[in-house]
């Protein structure tokens, strides 16, 4: 039951941003409304607030400036606006031309675009959403942006619709951290991938250790519902679903000052857990191999 009700606030926390998109506002990690915590797990709601999720305090430091000027040039501003990631995986994944491409929880579709681009006309880009809205938002981004070597497919990322053996390249965007089942995440995407395929993502990840309840604080300050893992046990579950050459590399490690009125709201005081807290949290690119 708690595995349906985090999938249902994701699907419909996404859904909004993308009628925040379309409706001309930009996105944020968490949005301006009100986060809906009823149904959450007690390790994911507790300590929001109705005022603590604003996107003014606590989603700027994640979301923000993560694609070159040139970069979010070529895509439709309704993407650019959509987007909720915390990285730039497409810019780190050394996508080739003619490679195929698919992006797990694509939302508004700015990463599948921008790979399009890299893989060119003889390469794919394929994006997979569960939302409604969002996949209808990438759609009309697909038709804005004139390109024909992309696709959207509506579907899960724990089940994806897709045969083994067939993806040259998976990205994600800080998706994979909002899975109640992330085991089955890292084996589909090892299912679908080519041997010598590259599994190439942008994602939250916990450094070090952080006492519980604070963590559970950080976290959804990062991702609202975010279900971060530590870099280590993020290691051992790509390598237990196959994967070698695992690497994982921060991006940006976000600080105890961005989160402090956040941390206010929920009733923790910022400056004595400051030690707790500082650098441990951070966007990683995290790469790996299925083995050839």
């Amino acid at each position: 039951m708690a595995t349906e009700n985090i999938k249902e606030i994701v699907k419909e926390k996404y859904g909004e941003a993308a009628k925040r998109a379309i409706s001309g506002a930009r996105s944020s990690c968490c949005g301006a409304a009100p986060p809906r915590t009823a149904g959450l797990p007690r390790e994911l709601s507790k300590g929001v607030s109705a005022g603590s999720l604003s996107s003014a305090d606590c989603c700027d430091p994640i979301t923000s400036n993560l694609y070159a000027d040139d970069e979010s040039a070529t895509v439709p501003e309704a993407a650019l606006r959509a987007s909720l990631g915390c990285g730039n995986p497409t810019a780190l994944a050394q996508l080739q031309p003619g490679e195929v491409v698919l992006d797990l929880g694509s939302g508004g579709g700015i990463d599948v675009l921008l790979s399009a681009r890299r893989v060119g006309p003889t390469g794919k880009a394929c994006g997979l959403d569960m939302t409604d809205e969002m996949l209808a938002l990438a759609e009309e981004n697909k038709l804005k942006s004139g390109l024909t070597n992309v696709e959207f497919l509506r579907g899960e990322i724990e089940n994806i619709p897709l045969p083994e053996n067939s993806i040259d390249v998976i990205l994600s965007n800080c998706v994979i951290n909002l899975s109640a089942d992330k085991d089955r995440v890292l084996r589909e995407a090892f299912r679908v991938l080519k041997p010598g395929g590259r599994f190439a993502v942008s994602d939250v990840v916990v450094r070090g250790d952080v006492p519980a309840e604070i963590r559970r604080s950080m976290e959804l300050w990062v991702g609202c519902v975010a279900g971060a893992l530590h870099d280590v046990e993020y290691q051992q579950k790509l390598a237990a679903a196959g994967f070698d050459s695992i690497e994982i590399e921060p991006t940006r490690i976000y600080k105890l000052e961005d989160a402090k009125e956040f941390l206010r709201s929920s009733g923790i005081d910022a400056e004595k857990i400051a030690a707790q807290v500082e650098g441990k949290f951070a966007s990683a690119f995290i790469r790996a191999k299925k083995p050839k």
